[in-house]
């Protein structure tokens, strides 16, 4: 099971997402906040060198998540339970529609 990810704005690493048995973190990555033309990958996550944290899920990501007979669809396809709404998140976003993506991290590493 995955248990962060990568999170892409226009392909460029942006930061990274993770569950915590607490909640949930995202946090920039370094090199995004140096760059001059970096934007927030959302309104409500601007930048800044410090780490979000929600117990639940960032209303940012979850909305990424698809819903309807879609979600179903992606639910059985990996099993999952749609109530499961960061292990949808990593399945879910790796092509989404829009300029954030999300890959998750190999359970390997």
């Amino acid at each position: 099971m995955y248990t962060s990810g990568n999170v892409y704005y226009n392909r460029q690493l942006a930061g990274v997402i993770a569950a915590t048995t607490n909640g949930y973190t995202f946090t920039y990555d370094a090199a995004y906040l140096r760059h001059p033309q970096a934007l927030p990958v959302s309104l409500t996550l601007p930048l800044t060198e410090g780490a979000y944290f929600s117990q639940q899920l960032f209303p940012f990501f979850d909305g990424l998540i698809p819903e309807g007979w879609l979600l179903d669809i992606a639910a059985k396809r990996w099993g999952l339970k749609t109530y499961d709404r960061f292990a949808l998140l990593l399945h879910t976003c790796q092509d989404a529609i829009g300029a954030v993506s999300i890959i998750p991290h190999s359970s390997m590493s």
